[in-house]
C-alpha cells in the first residue's frame, strides 16, 4: 500500500492527507492538489452543494460553471478563507475551554 500523500492545507491551516488526484484539470485543479487536503475538499463539496442549490445552478451552463470555480477559488484562496482556529468540524467533540471567560 502506497503511503498516504500529505499537503498543508490552505483551509485547515494543517498538514494533512492531499487529494488523490487533481480534482478536475488546469492550473486551479493543480492548485487545489497541491494546496488542499482531503478534509477540506469535503468542505468544499458541502460549500458547492449549497451555492448549487441556493442559486439553482445548471452546471451545463458555462456561467454557473464560472461562478462555482470563482467560488472555489475564493473558498480556498481567498482572503480569511482558512477556518479560525478553534474551529471543529461538525461531529467532532470541541475542545474543553481552559477558562471561561
Amino acid at each position: 500500500m502506497s503511503e498516504e500523500r500529505m499537503v498543508k492545507c490552505v483551509k485547515l491551516g494543517k498538514e494533512l492527507p492531499g487529494l488523490k488526484r487533481p480534482p478536475f484539470p488546469g492550473a486551479l485543479g493543480k492548485r487545489v492538489f497541491e494546496n488542499v487536503s482531503q478534509q477540506g475538499w469535503e468542505m468544499w463539496q458541502q460549500q458547492s452543494t449549497l451555492l448549487i442549490n441556493h442559486y439553482g445552478l445548471n452546471l451545463r451552463d458555462p456561467q454557473a460553471q464560472k461562478f462555482l470555480m470563482e467560488q472555489l477559488e475564493e473558498f480556498f484562496f481567498g482572503v480569511g478563507a482558512q477556518v479560525p482556529e478553534d474551529w471543529v468540524p461538525e461531529g467532532e467533540a470541541p475542545p474543553t475551554p481552559s477558562k471561561k471567560k
